[in-house]
């Protein structure tokens, strides 16, 4: 079965699972789970691979299953993404260090914490991802006006002279607008890219930072 840009994101990681098992199944590995990979008294004799919607599952051989598997090579999109992104989420442990000595409210000093500690093991895994891949932590020309929702200097500066009511609401001004921009970046990477791993990094930015979207709209 080929697997296409747009395959939800699930069926692209059962493909992939199928084929890793494939490939230990030429290796003379045997199962005996239920699973993926059906077995007999003489060995593997298929792995069981999803349709397409509204189509029946298939059993590939082993080989099959190899030839089957997803094209995972990042692309230029892949690399330009994860490269923004880590200066994207940069600029918003900028924002949220600021928050302790600078809050009135509990609520904001408490979601400035959980984006920290969100957005930096995403740096974290971001900059790991780059240089499995053999790609530079930063590309020259990425500037602050290619990345939706950046705050600019100005705004920057005034935040930073901000204090209690006056600086809450201008942190979940910018911080609502860094958001959707983060939003904006990773759907573009779903439908541009090619790497799984960067797939799934994106899912989980638009669906944590949709969720904080909301709660500081409530604030």
């Amino acid at each position: 079965m080929l697997i296409r840009r747009g395959t939800p994101r699930a069926l692209r990681a059962v493909v992939a699972t199928a084929t890793v098992a494939a490939v230990l199944a030429l290796g003379a590995c045997e199962s005996g789970d239920a699973g993926a990979v059906r077995t007999t008294s003489g060995g593997v004799s298929g792995v069981v691979a999803p349709g397409k919607p509204g189509e029946p599952a298939r059993t590939l051989s082993p080989e099959e299953a190899v030839k089957a598997a997803p094209d995972n090579t990042p692309n230029s999109a892949d690399i330009t993404y994860a490269q923004m992104m880590i200066t994207h989420h940069g600029q918003a442990l900028e924002l949220t260090a600021l928050a302790p000595d600078r809050a009135a409210s509990e609520a904001v000093k408490r979601l400035a914490e959980r984006i920290t500690a969100t957005q930096k093991p995403e740096i974290g895994a971001m900059e790991a991802w780059l240089k499995s891949n053999g790609s530079p932590k930063n590309q020259q020309g990425h500037d602050h006006g290619m990345m939706p929702g950046m705050a600019t200097a100005g705004e920057l500066a005034h935040l930073r002279a901000a204090k209690g009511a006056d600086f809450d609401a201008l942190f979940l001004e910018l911080m609502i607008a860094h958001h959707q921009g983060a939003i904006t970046m990773a759907t573009d990477v779903l439908s541009e890219g090619n790497n799984v791993q960067i797939e799934e990094m994106a899912t989980d930015v638009i669906a944590q930072q949709t969720a904080e979207m909301s709660r500081m709209r409530s604030m």
